[in-house]
């Protein structure tokens, strides 16, 4: 198994590329479907979902929109569990079809802070899509529309997914080696 060192920690190899853009690909077709005619508004949450948002869309192949919106809620390779908003959504989102696209729903906290903020502005609907899901970790109600693939409660690096700022650029995901 293919080991990286980012920063001071050792990961090992979880989801190779081609698996991600295989399950990316799938993700796009079922949103193809659902979503026909609808023309959404796919908002990219910064940073971690730039990768995955990129890929989608090349995917997507109905009339839509995207924007972007960064929040934060990390710091290492534990969430704070407070969710500030960075950077605001511009545009008019009222009666329309809203894609939110996340690199990965562990907690929920994110999510649940994003609804809410959208919600003010009247949405026909919220939909959500997630390229990582982690169910053991996941505390929420919300229902997560489009998941691409389901992943152990381990911290990852990698598509878009990082450490401390690092690791983003990794073409697959990396799990965290657990050094006892």
């Amino acid at each position: 198994m293919e080991t990286i060192r980012v920063k001071d920690k050792d990961f090992e190899l979880a989801i190779p590329a081609e698996k991600i853009l295989i399950e990316v690909h799938k993700l796009a077709a079922r949103i193809n479907e659902d979503l026909e005619g609808q023309n959404p508004l796919f908002l990219c949450v910064l940073n971690g979902s730039f990768i995955f948002a990129a890929d989608l869309l090349k995917k997507v192949n109905i009339d839509c929109e995207i924007s972007f919106i960064k929040l934060a809620s990390y710091q290492g390779t534990s969430s704070t569990g407070d969710v500030r908003t960075v950077l605001g959504l511009d545009g008019e989102i009222k009666d329309r079809t809203i894609v939110i696209i996340e690199d990965i729903v562990d907690t929920g906290n994110t999510i649940v802070a994003l609804v809410e903020q959208l919600n003010l502005f009247s949405p026909k609907d919220i939909k959500i899509a997630t390229l990582l899901f982690k169910p053991d970790a996941y505390e929420k109600d919300i229902h997560i529309d489009y998941i691409a693939l389901e992943v152990p409660n381990e911290f990852l690096v990698g598509y878009g997914l990082d450490y401390d700022g690092m690791g983003r650029n990794l073409e697959s995901i990396y799990s965290v080696v657990k050094n006892d």
